[in-house]
């Protein structure tokens, strides 16, 4: 098998604490190349001490897109295929054997040449014991040429090349995200909303202004915002809209309007019926609000679906110990004692030290006696 020249090529400010991990998760790559935007605290001097090219520019006023375009920019015209990561994400070993392998191996559907753009498993977040909690598909592996970055915030690759694209998986290729929760979101929410401005049509960048609003607990903003994106006619990706629902019911819930909660709730499963998420959610805030029924009806519906999506978030809640914690409880206040302790020993083995979970169980146990 012919090798590939693979190149990862990464932007960085004051990151020199993950250098030495991240050096060491790249190294399979042929070349590392770095953007750094102005660190003070030796980057820079530690990412060329461990071999990587480093250019140093600058970002003012700062954009995302601006910057990993840059960063592509230093990638060397005769690379294969770039790869573009964090500091503060790793790979797992062989990843790079597996990427050559799916790249080569490849059966194209296109009659004639064609351009490629690679998916593989994303880890953006870990339980404490190393196993995945949250987890979906990344895009960021793909051909040196035809491809540019876009959105101020939540920026991602675009092909703007003229031959037909294809979409490779990249089986075993895991990259995993640890992130530094110190760094200030700060600026996340006057970035979209300036990408919003720039593109009113744009409805990925609608929702993910949605979605921050609720991160930051503005209710209403993100009601009034998600909903304009799901009015939108570009609006159209299933498994987005069912998140913007989801979105929007969690804030009904908090602004005490649990009929409309309710409803959207009913909507995103409508939607995206195949995805445990909309379940297992709505489950939960039938258990605060004591709807036993609705409770455990969501949560056995949502361990019927066996399968991770391939095309979204994976929420880590809805594949650990929590549906069958839901179930249990649920089954209990409904006087299914049999079912409650079933699903109360199926969570503690997913979670054999939760003390919380113990208890349930031994409740559980205990009512019959």
């Amino acid at each position: 098998m012919s090798r590939l020249k693979i190149c990862v090529y990464a932007i960085c400010k004051n990151e020199v604490h993950f250098v030495d991990q991240w050096m060491d998760s790249m190294s399979e790559a042929d070349l590392i190349v770095v953007t750094d935007t102005g660190s003070d605290d030796g980057t820079v001097e530690r990412l060329r001490e461990r071999g990587a090219v480093v250019y140093v520019d600058v970002v003012k006023p700062w954009r995302f897109d601006v910057a990993r375009n840059i960063s592509l920019d230093h990638v060397p015209e005769d690379a294969d295929i770039c790869v573009s990561t964090d500091l503060d994400e790793r790979f797992e070993p062989g990843w790079r054997k597996n990427l050559e392998e799916a790249w080569l191996n490849h059966k194209s559907i296109i009659n004639g040449p064609s351009a490629k753009h690679g998916r593989y498993l994303y880890n953006w977040s870990l339980k404490p014991d190393g196993t995945p909690d949250v987890q979906f598909y990344y895009f960021k592996a793909h051909e040196r040429n035809g491809f540019r970055w876009k959105c101020p915030i939540h920026e991602h690759v675009q092909y703007v090349g003229d031959l037909p694209l294809e979409i490779i998986y990249i089986e075993g290729m895991v990259l995993n995200h640890y992130p530094d929760f110190s760094k200030s979101r700060g600026s996340y929410l006057p970035l979209l909303e300036l990408a919003v401005k720039e593109d009113p049509d744009d409805e990925r960048m609608r929702y993910y202004l949605g979605r921050e609003y609720m991160y930051k607990k503005q209710w209403e903003q993100c009601v009034g915002a998600l909903e304009e994106y799901l009015n939108l006619p570009s609006a159209q990706w299933r498994d987005e809209r069912c998140a913007a629902m989801r979105w929007i019911a969690t804030s009904c819930f908090h602004l005490g309007k649990i009929e409309d909660a309710y409803g959207w709730y009913y909507k995103a499963i409508a939607e995206m019926p195949e995805l445990r998420d909309p379940y297992v959610e709505f489950s939960d805030m039938c258990y605060k609000l004591k709807d036993w029924s609705m409770t455990y009806f969501l949560g056995k519906e949502a361990l019927n679906i066996k399968e991770k999506s391939r095309t979204f978030v994976n929420m880590g809640y809805s594949w650990d110990y929590t549906l069958d914690d839901l179930c249990a409880i649920s089954s209990y206040y409904l006087g299914m004692r049999e079912e409650a302790l079933s699903h109360a020993k199926k969570a503690l083995e997913y979670d054999p030290d939760n003390e919380r979970l113990k208890n349930n169980m031994d409740l559980i146990a205990a009512s019959g006696e």
